[in-house]
Parts: C-alpha cells; sequence; structure tokens
C-alpha cells in the first residue's frame, strides 16, 4: 500500500512539472487519506512547518479536519475545481466544532461557553495547525501575548507603562493568569477568584492576618491594575489620592481628603491673602499614607489595627 501510494505521489510530481494536473492520469483517489497524499500538490501547507507538530507526529489524515477531500482529488484528476475543502471559508462556530472533536477535554471542556466562542471567535483566528510560529500550543505569533494583543489593545497599551507584569521581558504570558479556552471564570482567569490567582504569586499576601483591610480580602483590583500602570506597584493611582477614594474625610488627619490645595494650589500665597488661602501641599513629595500605614495588606501585630505594623 505504501508503495503505490509513493508511486502515485511521485506520478502527480512528475505531471505537475510537465504542466498537467497532478492527478490526470492517477487510476483512483484512495480509499483513505494520509499526509503523504497531499503532499504532491500541498507542499507548502504540509512543509517543514507542519510536519514538526503534533498534528504530523500523530500521523492524523488530513480527513480529519478537512471535509470533501475525496470530491477534490476526483475533480482535480478531471481538471476541473471541484469542492475546495479549506477551513478559510466556513463559519467560526463550524471551525470550533471541527477542533473540539478532538480537543474536547481539560482546558478546552467548556470553551464553548466562554466568552470566545460567544463572540465567534474561531480557533484557527489564533492557532495556525499548518504555519504556527510559537514553540507551544501552535500560534500565529512567536508568543500568547502578541495573539491576545491582535484584539485586546487596551491591554497592550497599559503593558507599555512604567509599573507593569514582567510580559514584555517573556518571564510570564497572558495564559499565566487567564485560560483562553474556559468559559467558567470571569476574565477567564486560571483561579475561584482574583484574590486566589494573585496569592499563587504573591503568597506573603494571603494571611490570615489578625487585622485585616477589606478591600484587600475582597478584590485585589480594587488598588491595583494588573496590566500595567504609570504608578508604583501596578496601583490605579497615585498615593494618597488611592487611599483618599475611600478614606475621604473622618480619619482625624491633618485635612485628610482635602486635595484642593495641592491640585488647585501655588507655591507661596500672594501677599494680602486671607487665611486659608490654597497653596501646595507637600503631601504629594514623597509623602503619602503609607509612610505610617506600612502593612496596608494586613497586619498581624497587636497594635496593629490601623495596620501601622
Amino acid at each position: 500500500m505504501r508503495r503505490s501510494l509513493l508511486v502515485m505521489t511521485l506520478v502527480a510530481a512528475v505531471l505537475v512539472l510537465g504542466g498537467s494536473p497532478a492527478f490526470a492520469q492517477a487510476s483512483a483517489p484512495p480509499a483513505t487519506w494520509s499526509v503523504t497524499d497531499c503532499q504532491g500538490c500541498h507542499e507548502k501547507a504540509l512543509g517543514p512547518s507542519f510536519t514538526q507538530t503534533k498534528h504530523a507526529t500523530l500521523d492524523q489524515s488530513c480527513a480529519k479536519c478537512h471535509q470533501s477531500i475525496g470530491e477534490h482529488a476526483k475533480a482535480q484528476m478531471a481538471g476541473e475545481k471541484g469542492p475546495v475543502p479549506s477551513l478559510k471559508g466556513m463559519k467560526a462556530s463550524q471551525i470550533n466544532q471541527t477542533c473540539l472533536s478532538c480537543h474536547e477535554k481539560d482546558n478546552q471542556a467548556s470553551y464553548l461557553s466562554s466568552m470566545h466562542a460567544r463572540r465567534n471567535v474561531a480557533c484557527t483566528s489564533c492557532h495556525s495547525v499548518h504555519a504556527a510560529k510559537s514553540v507551544k500550543a501552535q500560534l500565529k505569533t512567536k508568543n500568547d501575548a502578541d495573539t491576545c494583543y491582535t484584539c485586546h489593545k487596551s491591554e497592550r497599551a497599559k503593558s507599555m507603562r512604567t509599573s507593569h507584569h514582567p510580559v514584555r521581558e517573556g518571564k510570564m504570558g497572558c495564559a499565566s493568569c487567564h485560560n483562553p479556552h474556559d468559559g467558567s471564570q470571569p476574565k477567564m482567569i486560571k483561579a475561584d477568584s482574583v484574590n486566589e490567582l494573585c496569592y499563587k504569586c504573591h503568597t506573603e499576601k494571603r494571611g490570615p492576618f489578625l487585622f485585616e483591610h477589606a478591600p484587600v480580602r475582597e478584590d485585589c483590583t480594587t488598588c491595583h491594575e494588573p496590566h500595567g500602570t504609570n504608578h508604583k506597584r501596578l496601583l490605579q493611582n497615585k498615593l494618597p489620592n488611592l487611599c483618599w477614594n475611600c478614606h475621604l474625610t473622618g480619619s482625624g488627619h491633618f485635612g485628610s481628603g482635602d486635595n484642593l490645595s495641592t491640585e488647585k494650589g501655588v507655591p507661596v500665597a500672594p501677599t494680602g491673602a486671607v487665611s486659608g488661602y490654597p497653596t501646595v501641599n507637600s503631601r504629594f513629595v514623597e509623602k503619602s499614607c503609607k509612610n505610617c500605614h506600612v502593612n496596608l495588606h494586613g497586619s498581624n501585630s497587636p497594635s496593629g489595627a490601623f495596620f501601622l505594623r
């Protein structure tokens, strides 16, 4: 059988070089199709990039993913166009069903309920079976972040800011926190909650603490922007403004929350100015709430109710 297939392929190659259709003088298309049968015409698609992938090493037939291959071959033998068994003309839902016929377990088990599937994102939008550029997962780009950034441009912009996770440096990727195939979790995160996800790396923030900071226990993103900011430690806002979002008044500090003197003030009050004229406040210059409240994530000190130590 292998010898006959090899002969058929060689004959097809000779005919192609002579200017005739590849299957013009072949006796009949084989009953079952292998990659070798299609290589005579589809050399580019089934070249080195494909032969090094798992799809090739599993020795699967092209017909596993492509339909109407027999009709396509018969038409080529007759010198006609016939049906084109390409996935490019198929709907996203059809392409996904084709891929999920094999990839229906593990990470892809709940893909159809994910935001990607609901927005008609096809598997081939991110993955390439024949011309993958990544080391893993057969992506269309060299890493998962570049693949995600083709759609998620705002997240790409955030990653270019001063404070960011080491995605640009290649030490982690979008898939470190997100599972693009999982529709069972909000934002496709790889944990039951945002905090549980953060604690996988930032275990020292988990606790338990004798005195807990309520927003820390609720959601890390209350104070942090995980994709990147221009403030230290991925903070949503600059200190002390971030703290003033909740502790605006009533803390007993010197005008806590009254940032008018900082935002609209001048360095020195003009001559003859009335008492209380707004001037620039030094609290924004190397000073903030964290100068005193050092353990904002929680404290185990008997006197740590205010997270002083």
